[in-house]
């Protein structure tokens, strides 16, 4: 797989070559961080911290909300791994603080080791140090502590002057059966290198190639995949943000390409021989979130917020019929909201801030109370309604509370959780 990599310099995202010389200022990191964001985990770097010249903490920390990101840079500590972890990267990237030390005292799956390599010889402090250590060593030492490693070929970084693959086998079966994964940069320039690495079981993080328009972003994205049809189509599984199948359908080299430079749902069409923009003749658009490829790499999914109505050219949620569960209410109240109907209890609650914060309160009560097992599921389901409206009416949606909890989940310092002190009951806008 590929790994996009944003490297920033004094706020801005930048392209070195061999750690040394400016080739590319990129400017901006965060609509680059938007573009790279439905393709999966971006590297982020912190030049400065790893130099010891500064810090982009600040901007870094914006990124983490625009996308999935393994921080680097200057993490020397293990205070310093955990508040990265706690602010929501997926994993951290340590270079010399990486020790059985500090390692064990982290996530194992949250964790990379970054092997920053001359011509074979690792050497640290943003590449300036020589150490006199050699790679193989330190994946024995280290692979049964992290996740995977990042392995930076200092003397191509950023150079194109080529990748030769065959230099990664056996650093691969080194790790082979430990479940850390490689992960390799440096000198990396064509979909073909990609789809070798991922072959091996090792990903590409990729820099310079994508900035200098070497390689397409697209392109470098769909190397792994493949097709066992007559016609090399992908199928694709369309799901919504909450993980439900809307339908099946197909995409071409052509449509992930339009896809990826609309964000939005463009498929191959097989009956019309054609890109298919989806919604572009019944309003039913789609806003593209996400894109995965399968662990065979011969299937698609994509994670999309349906617009303008169902997906189904049936006008259902989903090819499968009609939506249930959590989102068909969520859909049921929000339309109720939006009728205008004065017998509609759903609209009463939702313009009536006292009645609707009675009966949260006290559905919440309830639930609490409630001992059998019927019992609970329904007051469960009532208090999900009753907070549903709540949500709804502010403008905010289960996938909106779902990243909430997401985001929670990456944390590590978790707090007492022992229940507040009532202070009364909160004061509400009557205007």
């Amino acid at each position: 797989m590929m790994i996009p990599s944003i490297d920033i310099q004094n706020g801005r995202a930048v392209q070195l070559r061999r750690g040394e010389s400016l080739v590319i200022d990129a400017g901006d990191p965060r609509p680059i961080a938007e573009r790279f964001a439905p393709l999966g985990e971006i590297a982020v770097i912190d030049l400065d911290a790893a130099m010891g010249t500064g810090s982009n903490t600040e901007i870094i920390t914006e990124l983490l909300s625009l996308a999935r990101c393994r921080v680097g840079g200057g993490i020397r500590t293990v205070d310093s791994a955990r508040r990265w972890l706690d602010a929501g990267a997926q994993r951290v990237i340590l270079g010399t603080a990486a020790t059985p030390d500090v390692l064990s005292q982290l996530p194992r799956a949250r964790v990379l080791a970054a092997l920053d390599a001359r011509d074979g010889e690792i050497v640290v402090e943003g590449w300036r140090k020589a150490t006199g250590q050699t790679i193989v060593p330190r994946l024995r030492e280290l692979r049964d502590l992290v996740s995977g490693f990042l392995i930076t070929c200092v003397e191509i970084e950023g150079t194109m002057a080529g990748f030769d693959v065959e230099r990664v086998k056996p650093l691969v079966s080194e790790c082979t059966g430990s479940g850390a994964r490689l992960t390799i940069a440096g000198g990396i320039t064509t979909p073909e290198h990609i789809r070798a690495l991922d072959v091996l079981g090792a990903d590409a993080q990729i820099g310079m190639a994508l900035y200098s328009g070497r390689l397409d972003l697209t392109d470098a994205f769909a190397a792994p995949l493949r097709s066992d049809r007559a016609d090399g189509l992908w199928p694709t599984v369309v799901c919504d943000a909450c993980g439900k199948a809307l339908g099946l359908v197909y995409s071409s080299p052509e449509s992930l390409r339009a896809s990826i430079n609309e964000r939005a749902g463009v498929y191959y069409s097989r009956a019309r021989q054609r890109l298919w923009r989806k919604g572009a003749t019944s309003g039913a658009t789609q806003k593209l979130l996400r894109i995965d490829l399968d662990c065979d790499r011969d299937a698609i999914r994509f994670t999309v917020e349906q617009r303008g109505g169902g997906f189904c050219h049936e006008g259902t949620a989903s090819c499968w019929g009609d939506d249930r569960g959590l989102s068909a209410l969520e859909a049921r109240v929000r339309a109720a909201i939006a009728s205008g109907h004065t017998s509609s209890y759903t609209l009463r609650l939702s313009e009536s801030p006292t009645l609707l914060r009675a009966k949260l309160i006290e559905e919440a009560a309830e639930l609490a109370d409630a001992v059998e097992r019927t019992h609970i599921a329904e007051e469960g389901a009532d208090l999900l309604y009753f907070t549903l409206v709540r949500l709804v009416k502010a403008g905010v949606s289960i996938n909106d509370v779902e990243r909430v909890l997401d985001h929670r989940a990456l944390k590590l310092i978790r707090r007492g959780g022992d229940a507040k002190h009532s202070q009364g009951p909160a004061k509400t806008n009557t205007e």
